[in-house]
């Protein structure tokens, strides 16, 4: 029977700024099993209002971490069994806000337009819990669409250490909306345990994030971890009850776009049974193609395709 943890979102069960094979569990759970944990707002203490006073929690984490990038990352979290060459199934299913305040930056050298914007600011939207809106300091309200930026499992040991902003095979910085509370990721499992971990609070972004940051904020999540035997994976990949969602990662954004179009296809193939020739063809009638993040480094681009449009197991000749 499968059992549900809470990691508290205290110093020792986190790190700032890095992922890295090795590190300690902070818990060891079974397949199956479900978890809750928390995270704080990327950023130091220049970016937290001076209005607010934080929670113990996060003020312990700003002043106790080692800060060696920019997100606090909780975990890793072990699950029994997990081998390399496995995939570790990650049921997104529920996220909530510690807190009512996130912060959006504009920052040197980041973003979209780095050398056009060099008025560096930070400002603190506030969250309206009753609206389900962040409200902007100049009046705008946003919709509230939490998401974790950083779902991880932990890199291959011969990477050595790799610093938390561009995602890699093993996820890490999708900074992608569509992993929300409803969506099941998948990850490839580079290390004995698989050792998830999570991060980067979101409490809303557009497609892009352009200017460096979402909005930044404290967020609690909880997931169903289970490890998987009956496919691979070379990267993450995700769907919801509607949707498969191709996850392509690269510094290039042509090749990012190439990589999400090439892993729909496969997964089209492996779910229908249609040749390479028509999965191709159905992902450009009917697949959307989005640009999930240019500013990470690595940049990020993912093909939604609505399942309805593929034909039934052993219909396709």
């Amino acid at each position: 029977m499968s059992r549900h943890h809470t990691i508290p979102a205290t110093p020792e069960n986190m790190v700032w700024g890095y992922f890295e094979a090795g590190q300690t569990p902070v818990l060891e759970v079974e397949s199956g099993d479900t978890v809750t944990l928390s995270s704080w707002p990327a950023g130091g203490m220049e970016a937290m209002p001076a209005d607010i006073p934080l929670l113990p929690e996060h003020r312990a984490a700003l002043e106790g971490l080692p800060r060696l990038g920019a997100h606090f990352i909780t975990g890793p979290v072990r699950v029994r069994g997990a081998m390399p060459g496995d995939v570790l199934q990650v049921d997104i299913l529920s996220h909530d806000f510690p807190t009512d305040w996130g912060f959006i930056s504009i920052l040197p050298l980041l973003g979209a337009l780095p050398a056009e914007f060099t008025d560096y600011e930070t400002v603190h939207p506030r969250l309206d819990r009753a609206a389900g809106e962040w409200v902007m300091p100049w009046g705008s309200r946003v919709k509230a669409e939490p998401f974790f930026g950083i779902l991880a499992t932990t890199p291959p040991p011969e990477w050595g250490r790799q610093p938390s902003p561009p995602p890699r095979a093993f996820g890490g910085n999708m900074d992608n909306k569509a992993l929300k509370p409803g969506t099941t990721l998948y990850l490839p499992v580079f290390v004995e345990g698989a050792g998830f971990c999570a991060g980067d609070g979101h409490g809303a972004q557009g497609d892009g994030e352009v200017c460096i940051t979402a909005v930044e904020t404290a967020l609690t999540g909880s997931f169903r971890l289970t490890i998987r035997r009956d496919f691979a994976l070379r990267g993450p990949f995700a769907e919801d009850a509607e949707n498969l969602i191709a996850i392509g990662l690269d510094e290039d954004l042509d090749d990012a776009a190439a990589a999400a179009v090439r892993q729909m296809v496969e997964q089209v193939v492996a779910r229908s049974g249609l040749s390479r020739n028509h999965a191709y063809m159905l992902c450009s009638v009917a697949g959307d193609l989005r640009v999930t993040q240019i500013v990470d480094g690595v940049k990020g681009c993912h093909m939604v395709l609505p399942k309805r449009v593929l034909p039934p197991p052993g219909a396709a000749g």
